[in-house]
């Protein structure tokens, strides 16, 4: 790769590299919630969601230990027009999403 394509090639790398970050932090005021927080953990950061739902189960474990885990999106906002969608399995939180209205 030549110099002007790589000058090309470095910001647009970088800002990927930054988006994909973002998606897996969220802000609470002047803390962060992180993917595999614990839910207690992010309720004490944010408070109580605007709604929260079970959506379903997620089976895990070896065929004859499975265990089925629940599956529960939070959603907080909205904030300044944005609204923010966290997915837990099992308690652990898999997902981060956000959404402007």
């Amino acid at each position: 790769m030549n110099k002007l394509n790589w000058m090309i090639c470095a910001p647009m790398l970088l800002a990927l590299c930054t988006a994909a970050n973002a998606a897996s932090t969220m802000r609470c005021g002047n803390t962060l919630v992180s993917l595999n927080d614990r839910t207690v953990q992010v309720e004490q950061k944010c408070g109580a969601p605007a709604s929260k739902a079970q959506t379903g189960y997620e089976r895990s474990g070896p065929i004859n230990r499975r265990v089925e885990l629940p599956i529960e999106e939070w959603v907080y906002g909205p904030s300044n027009g944005m609204s923010q969608y966290l997915k837990f399995v099992g308690s652990r939180l898999v997902q981060i999403e956000s959404s402007r209205n």
